[in-house]
């Protein structure tokens, strides 16, 4: 029996979870892997070849890892769990005219609450994945800090996991590169994990057309949502388009129409089935409101506010915002004008390299917008 404690890998198949896993394993942990299928892209009637962590190939390439290093490894169906917690809510921002951030709720409701379940069951103390960031503990609290790696760091998309859960959470990858990481793979013989390629795209939405997705999810939605208009900033109507939840903020490819200047989507208004347009400035807020929160380095935020490095999307370098709780909302006043914050988004806080904590983006504020709610 392994001193260091039993550990549940999430295996994708890709070199990340694989070197984690391999890591591991040398490192002295008794290892069981685990590879989550999540969901079965024919049955959303897309045309493409299933990929990534569900497809046939990428399960083969999680279990021959385990297979040649000696330590178990599982399939396990959670199809049902990803659709009512990933799927659905996929779908129902959009219906509801905010942009989701499916890659969240994966890493909140999916890659850690399912698999401690399957931790307890297991007899496993801890469960680990490839995420390039780091985990340290700082006054009695866990804390999520940046990747070493600034080009793939994925702190942000992890803002959303308790207390409880970083407690039992392993990241091996966090101190290492992608070249470093690449190495690792190499020296063990795993090279082909080394030319495997790497989708970027939304996992059920292979394809990147999450327009033909949401038809497909919801038949009837066309019909519901057709015929409404684009507006300007002043509220003329300047066009027609296909239906409110097809529309992002921000957007400007796509929009099926040519305005005269180079538009872009800047609100979306669901009571009236109307998409407004504007220029690239009518994009920018001063401020914004943040619900649902989580926090990681801190129980609150300290009393008269925080200065932080705010993200408001996984590319986002991050702007200076002055933070405010109040109860279970805070409000966030930038240094400078910040531009395309949808609502739906995640907004991450970080102080250095540590994560704050986050929540969900519910609504920006222009220059000179009074804000008091």
């Amino acid at each position: 029996m392994s001193t260091k404690g039993r550990v549940l890998v999430a295996m994708s198949g890709g070199i990340d979870s694989s070197v984690a896993a391999v890591l591991l394993h040398e490192q002295g942990y008794e290892v069981v892997g685990m590879t989550m299928k999540t969901w079965d892209y024919a049955s959303s009637g897309g045309d493409k070849k299933e990929t990534g962590c569900c497809s046939l190939d990428s399960i083969n390439d999680a279990r021959h890892i385990a297979v040649s290093l000696g330590f178990p490894h599982y399939i396990l169906d959670i199809r049902e769990e990803f659709g009512d917690s990933v799927i659905d809510y996929f779908t129902n921002e959009y219906l509801e005219a905010r942009t989701p951030n499916p890659c969240v709720m994966c890493n909140t409701h999916i890659k850690w609450d399912a698999l401690l379940r399957r931790a307890d069951q297991l007899g496993c103390e801890f469960i680990a994945t490839g995420h390039y960031a780091q985990i340290r503990q700082e006054n009695g609290r866990y804390v999520i800090s940046k990747g070493v790696d600034v080009l793939k760091d994925q702190s942000y998309v992890l803002w959303g996991i308790s207390q409880e859960s970083l407690a039992r959470t392993l990241l091996p990858l966090g101190g290492m590169t992608k070249q470093e990481i690449r190495e690792e793979a190499k020296q063990r013989g795993f090279v082909h994990l080394v030319n495997k390629s790497e989708s970027y795209e939304i996992c059920f939405v292979p394809d990147n057309d999450y327009r033909g997705f949401l038809k497909r999810r919801v038949p009837e939605l066309e019909e519901q949502v057709k015929g409404g208009n684009f507006v300007d900033q002043e509220g003329k109507v300047i066009g027609q388009h296909e239906g409110y939840p097809f529309y992002t903020i921000g957007q400007r490819k796509g929009l099926g129409k040519a305005f005269g200047f180079p538009a872009f989507v800047t609100e979306i208004r669901k009571e009236t089935n109307e998409v407004v347009i504007g220029k690239i400035e009518d994009l920018n807020r001063t401020a914004m409101v943040v619900g649902q929160l989580n926090l990681q380095k801190y129980a609150e935020i300290p009393t008269g506010g925080l200065d932080s490095l705010t993200k408001v999307r996984y590319k986002d370098s991050g702007t200076i915002g002055h933070l405010v709780q109040d109860t279970d909302k805070i409000k966030v006043e930038f240094t400078e004008e910040v531009a395309g914050i949808a609502p739906g988004q995640a907004a991450v806080f970080y102080e250095g390299d540590d994560v704050i904590g986050g929540g969900w983006i519910l609504k920006s504020y222009k220059k000179g917008s009074i804000w008091d709610n």
